[in-house]
């Protein structure tokens, strides 16, 4: 599943991207040093609006939007699957990802469905859908999610879900079409609810996990001004996406994946 300007009329997708980045490559890209609520001190200042008390405003047309996610850090083909696992204070997690051939709209953008199921010790606690989306840049864009949580086999609540356009909620990117150390973006925007911020902190890494040994490895570092205390790190592979998750302050839970089927 954090960076913000809002955009010109009539902006290009290659546009969205650059005054969503710190420093962002596009022509006219402004960085305006305004840290989040909460946001760790190490971690780069998000672009923002000057002329718009900071609000987070990125203008969303569809026909900037292409009907596949294939950014080589978050390839989203039908029919791909992931597996991870992790041993977390509650027993084993396992993790299981995998792209959708459903079909959902919002803002108007026929979005990717991935389905996510989380078990601990072999009793599902979440079932999630995930939406995104790819610009025609090649920036991949969160657009919400559909949430079930589970305690001891039985629906709880459904906390967490949101969806772009709806109650004021708003799509962020959680891959940016170019991956320079430095940036940093809005993965999500829901006042109050769901607001991670993401920053690219490495390239070029070397990774092993069960699944496999990945080179040119990104890192990002994602936080959430909602829960200062917790800082997580990811790692993406090129054609494969997430290879590891590891939570670097606020816990000490390490999550790799285990096996990896390609879709399309």
């Amino acid at each position: 599943m954090t960076r913000n300007q809002e955009l010109t009329t009539g902006a290009a997708a290659l546009a969205i991207a650059s005054l969503l980045f710190i420093g962002g490559a596009g022509a006219g890209a402004t960085a305006l040093s305004s840290k989040p609520p909460g946001a760790p001190e190490s971690i780069a200042t998000p672009v923002i609006d000057p002329g718009d008390g900071g609000n987070y405003a990125p203008m969303i047309d569809p026909a900037d939007f292409v009907a596949v996610v294939d950014n080589p850090y978050f390839p989203l083909a039908s029919g791909a699957h992931w597996e991870y696992d992790a041993v977390t204070e509650d027993g084993n997690e396992h993790n299981v990802v995998e792209v959708t051939p459903a079909s959902h709209e919002v803002m108007g953008i026929d979005v990717t469905v991935v389905h996510d199921v989380v078990e601990v010790e072999g009793r599902a606690v979440e079932d999630t859908l995930d939406y995104y989306a790819q610009d025609s840049s090649g920036n991949v864009w969160y657009f919400g999610e559909s949430v079930r949580n589970y305690t001891n086999g039985a629906l709880d609540n459904t906390d967490g879900s949101w969806e772009a356009g709806i109650d004021g909620a708003l799509p962020g990117i959680v891959m940016p079409a170019e991956q320079t150390v430095g940036h940093a973006y809005r993965q999500e925007y829901y006042a109050g609810k769901a607001e991670d911020l993401g920053e690219i902190i490495g390239t070029g890494d070397h990774v092993d996990v069960p699944a496999g040994s990945f080179d040119d490895v990104v890192v990002t570092r994602d936080w959430n001004p909602l829960e200062p205390d917790v800082i997580e790190q990811k790692y993406y592979a090129p054609g494969v996406g997430v290879v590891r998750e590891e939570t670097v302050a606020g816990g000490q839970e390490t999550s790799d994946l285990v096996s990896y089927r390609a879709g399309g």
